[in-house]
């Protein structure tokens, strides 16, 4: 069974919500510049493991995982406050889309009419289409119902993507829900319908760091990504269209290493991305949830495994952070002080016929599930 709560909430407002060792609690984060008032939710487990998820962008800002001794570091990178979200943010811990990573020129044709996005990015000098446009799903106001299961808390958020906006044809509504168990894992599952036919690649984008954030270096982590291809791509970070084999490459995660040891080595597709920021190929046998990475820091012990139905992962190794943006200890995030582990439909798919289809019709349902599960070793 399950409780849920729907609420309008007053001006200063904190609930929880309580079933069994599981619970959601709520209180008010902020507001948006238009008055607009945005909560916090803070999802607990059985085991003390904690997540905390604002309705603004669904990010992530928070994740509490216990290390071999069970004392709990936050595993993500983020800020405190709602307004360092609405001031600068690369994404951290947000629901990206509609479309997920890039889109060369914004680009893309649909039954033989061409679609204009919103270019929001450039690489290489050319404009593109980067998560979503100006205005992508990490910068909305979802609305949000927690649910405290037996075994679980649980954050329902949904959103109606608007015909038309950024680029993006149909009315999408898009329900993502975050599902905290008592197994130690974050689970997030995507689902959307459209009365127009559209493309749409939705994903989680938290920035991780299994030392506990501002400790240490990601890079000292051991990665391992089950796919045997990746995506090259062009000077523009967008796919050429080839599988490229990571045999005899730094691409190659197929066994755990430190990211470390091969991110700086003399290879054109390093020096393209800035270091690691490509999408890898998933080896998948059939459907449902597989296993597509592990990571695992020795000091702490704290290990994730990433689990997806999705055909790709992109691993960012943090390229782009540079000091100026200051995190929750007070600290700068440095370059490559984070990680990210995006399970995806491949960047730039409407545009390569021989990459799995996202295009959604009227009358199909997206539905798309990714598991983040921590253990200790």
């Amino acid at each position: 069974m399950f409780k849920f709560i729907t609420l309008v909430f007053p001006l200063a407002f904190a609930a929880t919500l309580l079933a069994d060792d599981c619970s959601v609690s709520v209180v008010r984060y902020g507001e948006l510049p238009g008055g607009e008032a945005v909560h916090l939710y803070t999802l607990t487990n059985e085991n003390g493991m904690v997540a905390e998820i604002t309705n603004y962008g669904g990010i992530v800002t928070r994740l509490l995982v216990p290390d071999r001794f069970g004392k709990r570091e936050d595993v993500v990178l983020g800020y405190n406050t709602l307004d360092e979200y609405l001031a600068q943010t690369p994404y951290f811990g947000a629901i990206v889309g509609v479309y997920g990573n890039r889109v060369a020129d914004g680009k893309f044709e649909l039954d033989g009419q061409e679609y204009q996005l919103t270019n929001n990015s450039e690489a290489g000098g050319v404009p593109v289409h980067l998560h979503g446009g100006d205005k992508g799903l990490d910068k909305v106001l979802w609305v949000a119902r927690p649910i405290v299961q037996k075994e679980s808390a649980n954050l329902v958020l949904t959103y109606i993507h608007p015909d038309g906006a950024e680029g993006y044809p149909g009315n999408i509504r898009i329900r993502v829900v975050y599902r905290l168990t008592n197994e130690n894992a974050l689970e997030v599952s995507f689902r959307a319908t459209t009365d127009k036919a559209t493309i749409i690649n939705l994903t989680q984008h938290s920035y991780f760091n299994l030392n506990g954030n501002g400790k240490g270096s990601p890079l000292d982590h051991e990665l391992m990504i089950n796919a045997d291809h990746f995506n090259p791509v062009t000077a523009q970070m967008i796919p050429t269209g080839e599988l490229a084999p990571v045999e005899g490459t730094p691409f190659d995660f197929r066994t755990p290493k430190k990211p470390r040891d091969w991110i700086d080595q003399d290879h054109p597709q390093l020096k393209l991305g800035g270091g690691f920021d490509h999408n890898w190929v998933l080896n998948r046998d059939g459907e449902g949830l597989q296993l597509a990475a592990t990571v695992y820091e020795p000091n702490s012990g704290r290990f994730m495994e990433v689990l997806t139905e999705e055909p790709g992962v992109q691993y960012y190794a943090g390229n782009f952070l540079d000091g100026s943006l200051i995190g929750k200890q007070g600290q700068p995030y440095v370059h490559r002080s984070g990680f990210c582990l995006e399970t995806q439909h491949y960047p730039d798919s409407p545009n390569h016929p021989n990459f799995p289809s996202t295009r959604l019709n009227p009358g199909e349902i997206y539905i798309t599930n990714t598991v983040y599960r921590f253990s200790v070793r």
